[in-house]
């Protein structure tokens, strides 16, 4: 697999939009593995993500080699722990939930995880993850114990992710969570991607191909759709 991050970058510069397709471990069906995979391969996604806030199933090694007997994109890890670490996957998702001031996801998780990440050949890209109030308590919330920030403090929104790029992320995600009754604010997507150079993803609270154009349109280099999809296969045919 080439670099995944440098690949993400030259669709920013050439203005390709991305779509990735997340799936969580639990909620995947082994046995339809092969029709799940088709219906990929059928989609217009770019990425497959697999993770979630908590993922108590222990198959996700499984689960990437039979995505990976039929799909052929590239598989990043999007985890919530060290423990949805798979030396399968091409890539993962090193993130830092900026929007938060829990210590165990501003380092200490990252710290647990190096010794596991250094026994693989991921390819590990610095995420700023950044968790935007949706009028409803995600997932994220609850495991990480952190507070989203404002959707109507776009502002603070801004200088949270310009805070995240000085650090030296390579990405900024902003993310309304699983089931979010609210996606991420247009606006607040478009202030974002204008005032900072690194690329951007946006998910959560996604329901339609109209919903994805118009977060494209706002700025998102990449939209990811999850629930969406595990509850609707065929998601992409409407």
């Amino acid at each position: 697999m080439t670099n995944i991050y440098n690949q993400i970058l030259q669709s920013k510069e050439s203005n390709q939009k991305l779509l990735a397709i997340l799936l969580d471990p639990d909620k995947v069906d082994l046995e339809n593995i092969n029709i799940l995979s088709q219906k990929i391969n059928l989609s217009p996604a770019t990425h497959i993500f697999i993770g979630g806030s908590q993922v108590n199933s222990n198959v996700i090694d499984e689960l990437i080699i039979k995505i990976k007997e039929i799909c052929h994109l590239p598989i990043v890890l999007f985890p919530g722990n060290p423990s949805q670490i798979s030396k399968k996957a091409d890539a993962i998702l090193f993130l830092t939930l900026l929007s938060g001031r829990n210590p165990d996801y501003l380092i200490e998780h990252q710290v647990n995880a190096v010794p596991i990440i250094k026994k693989t050949n991921l390819e590990i890209i610095s995420t700023g993850y950044i968790l935007i109030e949706s009028e409803t308590e995600t997932a994220v919330q609850l495991v990480s114990n952190t507070k989203p920030l404002d959707r109507n403090n776009l502002d603070y929104v801004l200088q949270t992710s310009q805070a995240g790029e000085m650090l030296g992320n390579k990405l900024i995600y902003l993310e309304a969570g699983s089931g979010a009754k609210l996606a991420v604010p247009l606006k607040m997507i478009t202030l974002v991607s204008q005032n900072i150079n690194i690329p951007v993803i946006v998910g959560g609270g996604i329901r339609s191909l109209s919903e994805i154009e118009r977060a494209h349109n706002a700025g998102a280099d990449l939209v990811v759709i999850g629930t969406a999809f595990e509850n609707n296969l065929n998601f992409f045919n409407n």
